[in-house]
């Protein structure tokens, strides 16, 4: 365990400093860091967190449950940024990571309405999809379509038209997002991801160690190889 926690400090470390680039990151800032100095560890999520914040873990969850890396993507679906990390890293994270037993990968709402005026009912449309236990299929779509509907006035007809592409009951849909669920559960994972040091999106909480930015998969090899050779071998 010691070696695990070595690594995870280090690494939290080499990779604040290289995904917290500017040039580098493309974070979506939700407020000026200060100091810049990120926590050197994090619980999370932390285990008196609000009950709220467990709900349809599962339906947001890919990979193997026992997966020795769990990464918690703390994202806005309105976030630019986030749609690069979805277009352009999640591919190779699936293919070399998840896929082959070694991370387990977890969305974690984080919508910045000061920033993103159509993320809240973005993220309400994608809860109430995840209770329908189509999660995924419309995380993708939101983000495939991001353009279409990021700037429009009232996004409800097309959100509603991406829920038919998914397969959703309307019914169902519409209930959900009129009940206030969903509502109590973006704002307990904002809270908890915030108090977890997560300021800008998209956010990683991995292995202890918070990192920001849509860093390309050449980052986060080492960082996850890393991690694993850690995980396994204090494990033996």
């Amino acid at each position: 365990m010691a070696g695990v926690t070595a690594a995870i400090a280090l690494l939290a470390i080499g990779a604040a400093a290289v995904m917290n680039r500017p040039e580098s990151s493309g974070a979506e800032p939700l407020s000026s860091p200060g100091s810049g100095a990120q926590p050197a560890a994090v619980a999370f999520p932390p285990p008196d967190a609000d009950p709220q914040t467990d709900l349809m873990l599962p339906a947001r969850t890919k990979g193997d449950p026992a997966a020795p890396i769990a990464i918690f993507e703390v994202a806005d679906f309105q976030c630019p940024a986030c749609r690069i990390f979805w277009e352009q890293t999640l591919p190779g994270i699936e293919r070399e990571y998840v896929r082959t037993g070694k991370v387990r990968l977890v969305f974690i709402n984080f919508p910045i309405p000061s920033l993103h005026r159509n993320a809240t009912a973005a993220h309400i449309l994608a809860m109430c999809a995840a209770d329908q236990g189509q999660f995924w299929p419309l995380h993708d779509l939101l983000y495939a379509k991001q353009d279409a509907w990021a700037q429009l006035a009232e996004p409800a007809p097309y959100f509603l038209a991406l829920a038919d592409s998914a397969g959703l009951s309307r019914p169902a849909l519409q209930q959900c997002q009129a009940d206030g669920r969903m509502q109590i559960l973006l704002d307990a994972e904002t809270r908890t991801s915030y108090m977890a040091g997560v300021k800008s999106t998209p956010s990683f909480i991995v292995g202890g160690a918070l990192l920001a930015g849509a860093a390309p998969i050449e980052v986060w090899r080492p960082i996850l190889d890393s991690i694993f050779t850690a995980a396994t071998a204090a494990s033996r």
